[in-house]
């Protein structure tokens, strides 16, 4: 069995601690460990390093790269997508990647869960893995949940006749309800959460699509993987549960009684949260008088105060504040859509912005400025580059930096500085063996991210815009 990791979705329903630059998957909540790096861990209970794929955008590919360099997982095993298409072609181009890249045979089972779960108790979790293999032979296996609340924030799975224990037929699926039809799902009692996790054979799979989304099976069936990754982008974005779910009759419902959440909202981190005496759970630094059911989440030094207030989600991070209703956090995506069309930077990016060399902060902008801290990881490297708005002043804080100015390359060392006018190509490297800090002024009648033309990239980022 090979278990796969979906790893691409942008999470902006977590909003503003989750961006489409650094999404949920790769952020931790209420644990040290990313919702990522805690998948792997349960997976690698269950299957061979060598087992374990993922498959995620193009564009956090040096995300999770970083974050497998510390499990005994090989980079061949993430699968990028040239674009983000929803569950169905993700899923296609990952069996199209096994049968063709790897050899593995089609009767070869797979199991596919989403990357930002909490499942407890992860032995119950194991166990069913386990138990259900043997199923997937045959059919598509769909994981239902069974609900211990009334949840609006979920789709559902409506069972029918029982086939073995904890196996059921599926009647079919329900998108989020109302709050009076869920508490009528409940009361049914043949109705589970939809987890999103589904397992089968690669060539049971292969002849739904077939069957039910021919486009998609002509369009992998007939080209090379290298061919269906350079047209992946034309695709229809479609998610699994409408291109094949909703459609087959091959399909059956393991029923899970195991502790789960998708962390798909600031509610059900509300719900998997510890809580104090007055239902509230809060950051450390958080003083309440007479506050109750509120939800705190902050990763800043700042204070947070509460009073008299109650069911709120405070989530503050340094450039943006959240603040709304528990019942209403849903519409946090809503939020997400309208800042982006205002053209604000924060619905997409944090003040600390990730590349595969490092990390750059704004720590300060204005009309013609603007102050970086850059950090750039030992042995790593900028691309050459060069701006035609604005010019740039390094101030060297930690490390050894090699600079290259115009074909000259200096060793600058802490405390010293250098100048770089405009137009003129440069690139900055860590030759050291600790983290090189340095400090960044740029100057200019515009310092907009996309002045950049790059001439040399060792990440192959030269026909792409920013550091």
């Amino acid at each position: 069995m090979k278990s796969i990791i979906l790893a691409g979705g942008e999470g902006t329903r977590l909003w503003p601690l989750s961006r489409k630059n650094l999404p949920k998957q790769f952020v931790s909540i209420g644990s040290e460990k990313t919702f990522l790096e805690q998948t792997l861990d349960r997976l690698l209970k269950i299957s061979n390093p060598n087992d374990i794929f993922i498959i995620t955008q193009e564009s956090y590919s040096f995300l999770t790269k970083e974050i497998i360099s510390t499990y005994s997982i090989a980079e061949k095993n993430i699968i990028l997508e040239p674009d983000g298409r929803n569950t169905a072609p993700a899923i296609l181009l990952t069996m199209k990647f096994l049968l063709e890249v790897l050899k593995v045979k089609p009767d070869e089972v797979l199991f596919f869960t989403p990357s930002d779960h909490i499942i407890q108790p992860v032995e119950e979790f194991f166990k069913v893995i386990r138990e259900t293999a043997s199923f997937a032979k045959e059919s598509i296996v769909v994981f239902g949940i069974t609900p211990d609340r009334p949840e609006t924030g979920y789709g559902y799975i409506e069972t029918s006749k029982q086939k073995e224990k904890d196996i059921f037929e599926v009647k079919r699926f329900v998108e989020k309800p109302s709050l009076d039809k869920a508490r009528e799902y409940i009361t049914m009692g043949n109705f589970l959460w939809n987890s999103g996790m589904f397992m089968f054979s690669i060539e049971v799979m292969m002849e739904n699509f077939k069957n039910y989304s021919p486009s998609l099976y002509d369009a992998c069936t007939k080209m090379s993987y290298k061919e269906v990754i350079s047209n992946y982008s034309s695709f229809e974005k479609i998610s699994i549960d409408y291109a094949i779910m909703e459609k087959t009759t091959n399909l059956v419902c393991r029923k899970c009684n195991f502790t789960w959440s998708d962390v798909g909202s600031w509610e059900s981190v509300y719900e998997i949260s510890k809580k104090d005496e007055n239902q509230n759970s809060i950051s450390n630094n958080t003083t309440i008088i007479d506050s109750k059911r509120n939800l705190v989440v902050s990763p800043c030094k700042k204070l947070i105060s509460l009073v008299d207030v109650e069911d709120l989600v405070v989530v503050d991070t340094d450039d943006a504040l959240l603040v709304c209703n528990r019942n209403k956090t849903q519409r946090v995506k809503e939020l997400v859509e309208k800042l982006k069309e205002q053209n604000k930077t924060e619905a997409l990016e944090h003040r600390t912005v990730y590349r595969p060399w490092g990390s750059y902060t704004v720590l300060e902008e204005g009309e013609r400025y603007k102050i970086k801290r850059i950090v750039v990881k030992t042995k790593a490297s900028l691309s050459l580059q060069r701006h035609l708005h604005r010019s740039e002043h390094w101030v060297v804080i930690k490390g050894t930096a090699l600079v290259e100015v115009d074909g000259k390359k200096i060793y600058l060392h802490e405390n010293e500085s250098t100048f770089i006018p405009k137009s003129s190509p440069h690139r900055l490297s860590n030759p050291g063996k600790i983290p090189l800090v340095i400090i960044e002024v740029q100057n200019g009648e515009y310092i907009g991210e996309d002045d950049i033309e790059r001439l040399d990239d060792i990440y192959g980022r030269v026909s792409s815009k920013s550091h």
